[in-house]
């Protein structure tokens, strides 16, 4: 009685009716969701390598000025402060003026001591000029003499050449002597005038070498009371002191950086890929975000370009030539500068974008 029951249990079931095997619809669903963010993602990233050029290797840059005393000497005034405000002019520390008011009173007594030496020199060419005035006269006496001399000589000699002897051969003789001692003495008359001539010459040379060295301590002078004035060490320029390294009694030496000034001016040097370079130009918009600002959105725009690439400047330069040369895509450093209006729509934090902080920058290459 049992037997039938059983082969019926043991019958195959029939199907479900309206039922299909395959992957459950969440499992779908989600995979439609990735496909459309990934087509999204990737069409968001065709579209802005069309209209953006964009890079992370920025940075904020500015001008930095050495403050550096010209002189050496003991800082005994300090007035400048860390990351305080200065203005070009002012004062920031002064110098000991001890030494350098020591070498202009030196000075002052050497420039007196030539001028006595101009006195004593011109003194000396005006009695050297005297001499040589009276060594001239007494050149023209000692001519008119030996013409004398010369004519009394010719008419003995004629006299005594006559056939009555009109005179003596001792008065001959004394006119012969009488003319040669008035041409020795004419030579000595000359040699006088000679050397008084050089005596004047040598009296000028002397006045002029005083004046000379006049001129020179004067010009010493000169450069001492400059460094008496640069006993105060004054700012170049607008902005704020920082890498202060001097302190007051310190003994600082000529060239040597007490301190740095920051101007307040600040631009942008992105160091763009070569590849990047073919859509820029100068005037294109900028998106610039700035690292300690999160959140903060700027403006700028393209204002220059380097001319030459960064490893150009470096300060060894690589050689292509070596036979080892592996190409490297080259960074070329473009000047960007900020929108005054984006600026000032950070208020007063705007003075917290100093040059050094990093910044990621995006081109709009095309409108």
């Amino acid at each position: 009685m049992n037997a039938p029951q059983d082969k019926a249990s043991a019958a195959p079931q029939p199907a479900d009716n309206g039922k299909k095997s395959g992957p459950p619809v969440p499992l779908m669903i989600v995979g439609a969701l990735l496909l459309i963010g990934g087509i999204g993602l990737g069409g968001r990233m065709w579209w802005r390598s069309q209209h953006f050029v964009e890079t992370d290797n920025a940075f904020v840059a500015g001008r930095i000025h050495p403050v550096a005393t010209r002189v050496a000497g003991v800082v005994t005034e300090m007035r400048m402060q860390d990351n305080a405000v200065v203005k070009a002019g002012d004062v920031l520390l002064r110098l000991d003026p001890a030494d350098a008011a020591v070498q202009i009173e030196r000075l002052k007594a050497q420039v007196a001591q030539a001028d006595a030496a101009i006195a004593t020199s011109g003194a000396q060419v005006a009695q050297a000029k005297a001499q040589a005035a009276a060594t001239g006269s007494q050149v023209a006496q000692a001519e008119a003499v030996l013409a004398r001399t010369e004519l009394d000589a010719k008419r003995s000699q004629a006299l005594f050449g006559a056939e009555l002897r009109a005179t003596s051969k001792q008065e001959l003789d004394a006119a012969l002597a009488a003319r040669d001692v008035a041409r020795a003495d004419l030579a000595a008359r000359k040699a006088s005038a000679n050397a008084a001539k050089e005596a004047v010459a040598a009296a000028e040379s002397a006045r002029q070498s005083a004046a000379a060295q006049k001129a020179a301590t004067l010009a010493q002078l000169k450069d001492a009371q400059n460094q008496l004035g640069y006993v105060e060490v004054k700012a170049a320029s607008d902005g704020r002191i920082g890498k202060r390294t001097v302190e007051v009694g310190q003994r600082v030496q000529p060239g040597q950086q007490l301190a740095a000034i920051v101007e307040p001016e600040t631009w942008i040097v992105a160091n763009f890929k070569e590849t990047q370079l073919a859509r820029m130009k100068p005037g294109q918009k900028v998106h610039v975000k700035v690292d300690a600002f999160p959140g903060q959105d700027l403006l700028a725009k393209v204002d220059s370009f380097s001319p030459a690439s960064g490893a150009s400047f470096a300060l060894l330069p690589p050689d292509n030539a070596t036979g080892n040369f592996t190409k490297i895509v080259q960074r070329v450093p473009v000047k960007l500068v900020f929108e005054p209006e984006s600026l000032k729509a950070l208020g007063e934090a705007a003075n917290r974008i100093v040059p050094g902080l990093s910044v990621q920058v995006e081109v709009e290459v095309k409108e």
